[in-house]
């Protein structure tokens, strides 16, 4: 039987009883009663949206709130304002909670358990007051290849650019002044969390992307530790947030977090808050790819490929990181920085010429139609080639980004061309490093699980990827729910203290279907010659890059 709680006028006070909920635009399976101090709160401040989630003890999502934002370039880095990541954390929890409100009939005051997510990496010192002492540098920011490039000679391990600790001695090495003045190196979801709770903490899935770790010890890497100190002077240990697992308990809601969280005054202190993660741990999460032979790709304004490795790699590449699962078992990660954001400025061009037509149509039709579209084009894109960069890109040694796209004289230039060397563009670096996992490393992957927006349209993005990568690619049924389902998974993990590998086959996973595509043959060698061909716009984009 269906119950609409809205439309019944039963009201949602401590419990529910219903077997299904009904609402306008999704189904709510139910099978226990509803009692919000059994469910999970996800919030996750991605790139262009910060979003957060209900969801109930099976880990279904019953409701859900967002805030757009963008980063800024100031003074010749990318950021977001202090300012705006508390407005938005605001208005995408009240946003919730009017969700909550309008689907139960309730006023939302507390949850079993609330988790926080946000892009990995990036750089915000705190004082001695808890206060930033510079603007937030994002993981987009590439000032710090030469930090990162010493650092992973001297460690013997890769540091990339956008790291925590590489973005810290580049302050060093630069002389900044208020590096005298540091007591706290955070990232993102660390800061946030630690707003919220007191306490200063990092799910080690996050904390691998600010210093290496120990898997043994689950824990920073102590030579490395004792190396960075001996090598600039600082001691990183004494600023890097706590270490801890998933499963484990990250600190509860103070008054003040509260009141930070839910201005209004409605929601309570205590609610158990699990450690923060980073995006590459809720994506792990949200595709069941914990597990040491698994992996995923997650796609949005950056695309990242992970395997879960069954064994260290056998060398140091510069395109490839070394983070952690959730857990603390050892990821080799392929970062880009680019992926979907050139094809959110085409799709919203296209958008334009419609709305100066008079053509009446919404944007989700807009992108399946022009992503289907796609399917029309010739397997190597007929000569077309696009450069997706806005921001520089370290596997691919561009510093600086310069959208491009170009054609030969003698190519079929359709719009099936243009779309489908658009969606090839999201995945072209991407195949760059992976080819470095599968082919030179020996890394074996039976199956890719991917998630993100770009593979809402069924049956295209999941068979460029499985082409690109040479790799069955799965899309799971909750793959659309994203980082803030996956953050809000683990605060469920918290609030039950499970096992997270455990608890994500045996409640999460147990019935979800999927959708695999394997590689086609023709597509695959089409994009290779799409890649050899890109190959060759990239020495023109590092000019470009130069003099643009």
């Amino acid at each position: 039987m269906y119950v609409n709680a809205r439309r019944s006028g039963r009201k949602f006070g401590a419990m529910l009883s219903a077997a299904d909920y009904h609402a306008e635009d999704m189904t709510y399976q139910v099978d226990t009663m509803l009692n919000l101090l059994k469910c999970t709160v996800g919030i996750e401040f991605g790139s262009t949206r910060i979003k957060a989630v209900l969801i109930d003890e099976n880990c279904k999502v019953l409701a859900s709130g967002g805030y757009d934002w963008e980063n800024k370039l100031e003074n010749g880095l990318w950021t977001y304002s202090y300012e705006e990541i508390v407005r938005g954390l605001q208005t995408c929890y009240a946003a919730l909670k009017e969700d909550i409100k309008q689907k139960f009939g309730v006023t939302a005051k507390s949850f079993g358990a609330i988790g926080i997510s946000a892009m990995m990496h990036g750089y915000i010192p705190l004082d001695g007051r808890d206060k930033p002492l510079v603007a937030f540098r994002t993981w987009r920011n590439n000032n710090a290849e030469s930090a990162a490039e010493e650092l992973t000679r001297l460690f013997g391990y890769p540091i990339p650019a956008r790291w925590s600790i590489a973005h810290l001695y580049e302050a060093v090495k630069d002389g900044e002044p208020h590096v005298k003045d540091i007591k706290k190196l955070c990232t993102l979801a660390v800061y946030v969390h630690y707003l919220l709770t007191g306490r200063f903490c990092a799910g080690i899935g996050e904390a691998s992307g600010m210093f290496p770790i120990d898997t043994a010890e689950k824990n920073y890497s102590r030579r490395m530790l004792e190396s960075f100190r001996a090598y600039c002077g600082v001691d990183a240990a004494a600023l890097l947030p706590e270490v801890l697992i998933a499963g484990v308990e990250g600190g509860k809601l103070t008054e003040s977090g509260a009141l930070l969280l839910d201005p209004s005054g409605e929601t309570e202190a205590g609610i158990l808050l699990c450690p923060p993660e980073g995006d590459a741990g809720t994506g792990m999460v949200a595709t069941n790819s914990v597990k040491p032979g698994t992996g995923n790709i997650s796609a949005g304004t950056s695309v990242f490929g992970m395997a879960v490795l069954e064994a260290p790699l056998k060398n140091v590449h510069s395109g490839i990181d070394l983070v952690t699962t959730p857990c603390g078992d050892e990821v080799a990660m392929v970062h880009c920085n680019n992926c979907s954001s050139e094809i959110n400025a085409w799709v919203n061009i296209f958008g334009e010429f419609a709305k100066a037509i008079g053509a009446d149509i919404s944007r989700n039709e807009l992108y399946k139609v022009l992503f289907t579209r796609s399917l029309s084009g010739e397997e190597d894109c007929g000569g077309a080639v696009v450069c997706n960069y806005l921001s520089g890109e370290n596997i691919a040694g561009v510093e600086k980004g310069v959208p491009a796209a170009i054609h030969t004289a003698e190519c079929n230039f359709t719009l099936g061309n243009f779309m489908r060397a658009q969606l090839y563009s999201a995945f072209v670096t991407l195949k760059l490093g992976m080819d470095v996992l599968t082919r030179d490393e020996n890394v074996k992957l039976d199956k890719i699980y991917a998630h993100g927006g770009i593979f809402k349209t069924e049956g295209v993005c999941q068979k460029f990827l499985a082409a690109a990568i040479n790799t069955p690619v799965s899309v799971l049924e909750t793959a659309g729910e994203g980082g803030a389902w996956g953050m809000a998974v683990l605060a469920a993990c918290t609030l039950k203290g499970a096992e997270l590998e455990k608890f994500l086959s045996d409640t999460v996973f147990v019935n979800s279907a999927e959708k695999v595509v394997s590689p086609d043959a023709t597509c695959a060698d089409g994009f290779d010659r799409y890649t050899r061909n890109f190959g060759k716009l990239l020495s023109a984009e590092k000019v470009l890059s130069d003099i643009l």
